[in-house]
């Protein structure tokens, strides 16, 4: 066992330490990109168990049993395994590698136009607002990089410039497209009474409804940004990566969306002062946030 040690240290120092630190490097890029995707899934737990299991099983049988000269059967065995264990992963992570080809296939290499998102925003914020103060459910996907086509196709097409009316009108309660979601690109609505998928997660609170599990789950299967409002309280949340927001007030909205959507999109001051999104309004409302939660402390429940 010493000697198999020795002999693996003497090869480390031979080698290039260049060489070794891109290889590292690599390594660890990948590692990070594999964990970055399946976090906060249920494929975070697998991954770690997996990579224990390889470790333990490769350092016994490449060192301990001399690559396979003394405990041959297990050598036999583990070379096995580790087959078994290929077509496994494909098997349990199904669901994740299908969600990252659609990501990588449907991925797009133009951003949406900046003087698109501005009007979009206060439009959907404007729907938010009426649809909260009248308990009036809502539920819209907003695209970003990645593509929803399969789920625009599943709906009613649509085509039609963004507008607060528009909205109301769509999810007045007892219309033809009240029901299911809507799907929002650029200044479009794409599609309205387009089906989203659940979330898988059986970590969700149990007190969620389909609208909120539904918005967590369309943005599990890609990078949009999912709009919720309760029918039941009238609360507004976003959900993006599978999380779920809680917005305080509609310009808590306003300015989230702003900032993920406008200061991805590279938002100038023109378009900052045309929209209503100032530098500074970012800063007042978390002042007034931090402010709220001193008193009585952020809510905690999410509503449904």
């Amino acid at each position: 066992m010493f000697d198999n040690l020795t002999q693996l240290l003497t090869r480390l120092n031979n080698y290039s330490k260049l060489e070794v630190a891109i290889e590292l490097t690599l390594i660890w890029l990948v590692v990070w990109i594999v964990v970055r995707f399946l976090r906060d899934t249920g494929g975070a737990g697998i991954i770690k168990g997996l990579a224990l299991l390889l470790i333990v099983g490769t350092i016994f049988v490449r060192i301990l049993a001399q690559n396979g000269e003394s405990f041959q059967r297990l050598n036999f065995l583990y070379d096995k395994a580790l087959g078994f264990a290929a077509i496994g992963v494909l098997v349990i992570f199904q669901p994740e590698l299908r969600r990252a080809l659609i990501r990588l296939g449907e991925a797009t290499f133009f951003r949406t136009s900046r003087s698109e998102l501005a009007p979009m925003i206060e439009a959907l914020v404007q729907a938010c607002e009426f649809n909260s103060k009248n308990r009036i459910g809502l539920l819209v996907a907003i695209v970003r990089r990645v593509g929803l086509s399969g789920i625009v196709e599943g709906g009613t097409a649509l085509n039609a410039d963004v507008s607060a009316p528009l909205l109301q009108t769509i999810f007045w309660p007892n219309s033809a497209l009240h029901d299911l979601g809507v799907v929002i690109e650029g200044r479009k609505v794409l599609a309205a009474s387009a089906q989203f998928p659940l979330t898988k997660r059986t970590d969700v609170d149990a007190r969620l409804g389909s609208r909120h599990r539904a918005a967590l789950g369309v943005t599990e299967e890609s990078d949009c940004l999912a709009v919720v409002v309760s029918e039941e309280t009238g609360g507004i949340s976003v959900a993006e990566r599978g999380q779920l927001n809680r917005m305080e007030s509609v310009d808590h909205l306003r300015r989230f969306l702003a900032e993920r959507l406008l200061t991805e999109a590279g938002a100038d001051g023109r378009l900052a002062e045309v929209s209503g999104f100032s530098d500074e309004a970012p800063k007042q409302e978390e002042t007034r946030l931090e402010a709220a939660s001193a008193a009585g402390g952020e809510a905690k429940a999410v509503d449904r």
